[in-house]
């Protein structure tokens, strides 16, 4: 299973399992086909749209805080419960093929956090605009 398949995962089941508990009142519902990137295999059947940045602050407050997820690719692996090596984050790099600074490099992850958040909002996700640039 890819890295970024299991970001989704967690994060989209995480979402789920608290249905209900969302910020906003009547999310958008819209289903929407996933993307994803050649070579990771995530099912074809229609998600509903999950509101991303709701979901992660809310496991973060669950869990004392949760770093600073928004920027840091490592945070948000963390945040996650999931590989934040070097080795996993070069594995994430190769599969989203970000190709920014050299691997480990604020720049690196950066760019990977960044390309997950596109990611995500390709696959479903509602994911604010300053998270994606």
């Amino acid at each position: 299973m890819g890295i970024f398949k299991s970001i989704m995962d967690k994060i989209f089941h995480h979402s789920s399992t608290n249905a209900g508990a969302s910020h906003d009142p009547a999310p958008a519902q819209q289903p929407t086909q996933p993307s994803v990137a050649p070579g990771n295999s995530v099912s074809k059947q229609l998600m509903l749209e999950i509101d991303v940045d709701a979901v992660l602050t809310k496991l973060a407050l669950s869990k004392g805080g949760g770093g600073n997820w928004r920027t840091s690719i490592v945070d948000l692996l963390k945040l996650l419960d999931l590989d934040s090596s070097l080795a996993a984050r070069k594995d994430l790099a190769q599969e989203l093929n970000v190709r920014a600074g050299a691997d480990g490099s604020a720049e690196q992850n950066i760019a990977l956090s960044k390309a997950v958040m596109e990611m995500l909002a390709e696959n479903g996700g509602k994911v604010p605009e300053s998270l994606k640039h």
